[in-house]
């Protein structure tokens, strides 16, 4: 029974560790996005075998990939932490997603008259919508995540009892 328990363990361990490393890499490797804008060509259109990226309102591909990337890396670094976090006030964090989901689409759209000046009106809406849907997928990671946490205070648990079993047996040696 021990053995079958050990072997389980250590398969959840090695999941634990897959996923955490899988999040860390997310996290170490997103703020270099920032500067793939550094690498598009200073043209206002690119045409590749698979895309074809335009500017738009943008003076170049170089801007439109600063205002992209600017946009895009918080976000995504927001979107994880809203995820993973377990404390209370985690719902604050999804106002400011939303507020980037709205400047993402405001880049990304060609017929935006205004860059980058969002009215508090306009944003609202998109605040209920991706409140939603942010809620939506806590809901589903969630469990996951509070499984995880609960999983590592159970193993803390059991380490800190067999500590306190072995030390209760040392003593008994000795009586």
């Amino acid at each position: 029974m021990s053995q079958h328990k050990n072997k389980l363990s250590t398969k959840q361990n090695t999941l634990s560790l897959r996923t955490g490393s899988l999040i860390l890499i997310l996290i170490v490797v997103t703020p270099y996005l920032l500067y793939v804008y550094q690498y598009l060509p200073d043209t206002t259109t690119w045409e590749t075998p698979f895309f074809t990226l335009k500017s738009g309102i943008f003076p170049s591909l170089v801007f439109y990939g600063h205002a992209f990337f600017s946009k895009l890396v918080p976000l995504i670094l927001l979107f994880i932490w809203f995820i993973d976090s377990k404390s209370w006030w985690y719902h604050a964090i999804a106002v400011p997603i939303s507020t980037y989901i709205f400047q993402l689409v405001s880049v990304i759209n060609d017929q935006a008259q205004y860059f980058d000046q969002v009215e508090f009106a306009y944003s609202i809406p998109v605040t209920a919508i991706v409140l939603t849907i942010l809620y939506l997928i806590r809901s589903k990671f969630g469990i996951y995540v509070s499984a995880l946490h609960l999983q590592e205070e159970i193993r803390q648990k059991e380490e800190a009892f067999e500590r306190k079993q072995k030390e209760f047996l040392e003593r008994r040696k000795y009586m």
